[in-house]
């Protein structure tokens, strides 16, 4: 005789402790589809609650509610419980239909229904149903029945201690009905969700110079020498930086040499003319060839004088470390380095496109800088662009300018976060603003 036949107290008892000492639903549940095994052998063991279907499955972690094996056994739970019985032993005999001719394919030969009812009423709110290929014996369904008993009190008790806090209980009763926590609970939150809070977006953001010179390249090149440093103080027309003019200055020695070789044939042949009527034919060609060389040697001239780059106005230059430029080519147009006039400082956002709030003309903002985040810098909205542009991180936002609402000591260059304040709207809105917008992406409803 086996072990768990020889002792079924014992079984019963150590099923009980697990049951109370299960942390969680599911785990008493769980307890109850498997572990009873040790009690009673079977082969297959299935927990259904009205409403709810089948919740726990032996042998299966989680229950796949679509498939055809829970559908079916959906289907007879629900007719074990249309029918009232307690505690049967049951059979494809019992039903009819596609219960009975499918009973073989899902379950072995002989079942047990062991229905769970509410204290005080007739109808089952669930039930476990075992399976097994040997006939039930009487003792074996007495000891189930207390069993399962044992375990659906424990469960309820679980139930009546994570009870909801709007139902109802009996010393709640003799109140009236605005002194209840579940009128005035759910009252005092609509009221909350209702107070109006301005709609506001984080987005990073900088002090930028508001009018900036900006310095590019004059000509095509590489940058051979710089005269002032990074956020050094310039004077207009004081040398910023040069280019390598060797190159220059040898192209401007070939084409002059060129013009003066135009210009003395140009000379030899008009001599000749004066005997010879083909000579006199070829005058205007070397003309043309003059002008040419001429106008040559004159823009090389004037690249010679703008390979070094002066100052338009006062400010503070703003641009990289100079070693990063040295020996750098560049092209016509690049842009170098920036003069800023200091104290001309404004905000610069980057405003992400899921968070693009309408924004009115002098909205405010707020910079926290990541240097000073106790001292913000308070601004008002200049433009908000209409499109959006992408950003050297591969993202796509709005620009953002706002001039400051008082002078701030802080340098160009600080970085933060920047506090978009746009119009009024209910707590609500503010925080299921993000929420909906990411549902309604996803449903597409």
């Amino acid at each position: 005789m086996s072990q768990r036949s020889a002792n079924p107290l014992a079984a019963l008892f150590e099923l009980g402790r697990q049951a109370r000492e299960a942390a969680s639903p599911a785990e008493q549940a769980f307890v109850l589809v498997n572990d009873s095994h040790a009690l009673v052998p079977y082969r297959q063991a299935a927990l259904w609650f009205a409403g709810r279907g089948v919740r726990c499955l032996s042998g299966v972690v989680q229950v796949e509610a679509n498939a055809p094996y829970v559908q079916w056994l959906d289907g007879l739970c629900r007719e074990l419980a249309a029918q009232g019985r307690p505690s049967a032993c049951i059979g494809a005999g019992d039903f009819s239909g596609r219960l009975a001719e499918q009973w073989a394919e899902w379950l072995p030969e002989h079942g047990l229904w062991l229905a769970l009812r509410e204290p005080g009423s007739e109808l089952a709110s669930g039930g476990l149903l075992l399976a097994r290929e040997l006939p039930w014996a009487d003792a074996e369904v007495a000891l189930l029945a207390e069993w399962v008993a044992t375990w659906h009190h424990l469960w309820l008790a679980r139930q009546r201690r994570t009870a909801r806090w709007w139902s109802p209980h009996p010393a709640s009763r003799a109140r009236r009905w605005w002194q209840r926590k579940r009128v005035w609970l759910p009252a005092a939150a609509l009221a909350l969700l209702l107070v109006p809070v301005r709609l506001t977006v984080l987005a990073p953001g900088e002090l930028v110079p508001a009018h900036p010179a900006v310095i590019r390249a004059p000509l095509d090149g590489v940058i051979d020498a710089f005269h002032v440093q990074p956020n050094a103080t310039v004077r207009a027309g004081q040398p910023l930086f040069g280019f390598d003019e060797a190159l220059l200055r040898g192209r401007l020695e070939v084409a002059r040499q060129s013009l003066a070789t135009a210009e003395a044939e140009y000379r030899q042949t008009a001599q000749q003319a004066l005997a010879d009527s083909r000579s006199r034919a070829q005058l205007s060609a070397l003309t043309g060839r003059i002008e040419e060389k001429r106008a040559e040697a004159e823009l090389l001239a004037e690249q010679l004088t703008r390979a070094r780059v002066l100052a338009p106005q006062d400010g503070i230059a703003l641009f990289d470390d100079p070693s990063e430029w040295l020996g750098r080519p560049v092209t016509t147009g690049e842009r170098v380095m920036r003069i800023a006039t200091p104290g001309d400082v404004e905000v610069e956002a980057w405003v992400p496109v899921g968070d693009a709030i309408p924004l009115e003309h002098g909205a405010a903002l707020s910079l926290h800088l990541n240097a000073s985040p106790l001292a913000p810098v308070r601004a008002q909205l200049r433009y908000l662009a209409h499109d959006a542009v992408e950003r050297p991180d591969g993202s796509y936002a709005y620009r953002l300018r706002a001039h400051l609402a008082e002078p701030s000591a802080h340098r160009v260059g600080l970085k933060g976060t920047a506090r978009l304040s746009g119009r009024w709207v209910p707590l609500g809105y503010w925080m299921l603003r993000r929420p909906l917008a990411a549902l309604r992406a996803y449903t597409g409803l």
